[in-house]
């Protein structure tokens, strides 16, 4: 009598089916997606619950317009994740004349300040739109669709720079036009990445790089706010409330030990993180309540996040997809590097939040579309189109087929 499978074969198996599909990054991308939305939405109400009641709302309230966020950004990010690259390509320079129109429009009555930073549009009573979230991935479809049309010519410097640079130069003014140098720096940072994407010369790049630090150094020393956080990361004795977020953050971090205090029994988000523990500080607020366990997780969805979406890239073979799963996956790489090295206080506050984690409505929205993008890109690789075109013909095994006869194996 033949012996049954056991479990440990059985989910062997399993995993050997998953990751061996020609579908297996579009599904960890979904998988990490999930995951790491889920766990933000959870932290989004235990960060802001306190926050919340001092404001005299309900200590739902953030979760709430989160949850509503996430409702809108999933009913986008499908059908757009259905789209093929070639689609999303036609919509490139279209949605960046959308992308500075909206950037503009901060700067009119329409717009208005917070902590500093002019980058958000108010409609009506309730609803507000940060179109500097949405520019970081028009910047990355644009230039995907850019390099695209210019594929034979990428080796003349003209061709390869013109029109990318004035391009992504006027969104990047208009973000700093608004004051807000951590997106700034992200987006400039994206830049970079997508010209060494598309194999630009280092000869190039590095003066360009030393150049752009320069006018980083200017635009830090220009600022007194700016300056002044500077100052206080190097020394915080010379500043201690602007120091006493950062310190916060460590201090968060360092009582969770390995499993955390639990969730909602944190402390530093009921004033040491101010204002800041539900968006910039969420890692801080996770660490001190999930522990190093919650944080290792966090960590290795965003690399498993990361590896299926340059897996994607290197599977490709359209110039379009390279670049725009690439430089998609380059943005939440850099953004999430940078989010976590501010709250271990690694650098200066920079206000930038980490993605599908922290409270912000259109951040999470541009991140859903963001793994939309990629997902179609995932769809579109040369094993991944047979694999649903034989599938759509009733020739291919479905996932469950393919299982059971890993199983029988």
């Amino acid at each position: 009598m033949a012996k049954a499978p056991s479990a440990g074969r059985s989910s062997g198996n399993v995993v050997r089916a998953l990751t061996r599909s020609p579908m297996a990054d579009h599904h960890l991308i979904v998988f990490a997606t999930v995951i790491l939305t889920a766990i933000g939405e959870m932290m989004v109400l235990s960060s802001s619950s306190v926050l919340a009641l001092v404001q005299g709302e309900s200590p739902y309230y953030y979760m709430i317009r989160q949850l509503i966020f996430l409702v809108v950004g999933l009913l986008l990010m499908i059908p757009v994740s259905r789209m093929k690259p070639e689609t999303l390509r036609k919509l490139a320079a279209p949605a960046w004349a959308a992308a500075v129109l909206g950037l503009i429009l901060v700067q009119t009555p329409l717009g208005y300040e917070t902590n500093g930073n002019r980058n958000w549009i108010r409609i009506g009573g309730l609803l507000t739109i940060q179109p500097s979230e949405f520019a970081k991935l028009v910047l990355v479809l644009w230039a995907a669709a850019l390099f695209h049309n210019k594929r034979r010519r990428l080796k003349e410097p003209a061709q390869l720079l013109l029109p990318f640079i004035p391009g992504a130069l006027a969104l990047l003014g208009l973000i700093l036009a608004g004051r807000d140098l951590g997106t700034g720096l992200i987006f400039g940072a994206m830049i970079f990445s997508l010209l060494f994407f598309v194999g630009t010369s280092l000869r190039i790049l590095v003066p360009s790089l030393l150049a752009a630090i320069g006018v980083v150094l200017v635009l830090v020393m220009g600022s007194e706010n700016r300056m002044a956080r500077f100052m206080a990361f190097f020394d915080p004795q010379a500043n201690p409330d602007l120091a006493s977020q950062p310190l916060s953050a460590l201090y968060a971090l360092a009582s969770g030990g390995w499993w955390g205090l639990g969730l909602g029994a944190g402390k530093q988000k009921w004033g040491g993180l101010k204002d800041g523990a539900h968006t910039d500080f969420v890692f801080a607020v996770l660490g001190e309540e999930l522990g190093l366990f919650g944080v290792l997780l966090v960590i290795g969805l965003f690399a498993l996040l990361m590896r299926s979406g340059f897996q994607v890239a290197l599977k490709s073979d359209k110039l379009f997809n390279r670049i725009a799963a690439s430089g998609v996956t380059a943005w939440f790489l850099l953004q999430a590097i940078v989010n976590i090295m501010v709250v271990m206080n690694l650098l200066p506050v920079l206000g930038v939040p980490l993605p599908f984690i922290s409270s912000g409505g259109s951040a999470l929205m541009a991140n859903l579309l963001a793994v939309a993008v990629l997902l179609s890109c995932a769809r579109d690789t040369p094993d991944a189109r047979a694999y649903l075109e034989n599938r759509r013909r009733g020739a291919g095994p479905r996932m469950t087929s393919v299982l059971a006869a890993g199983g029988n194996s």
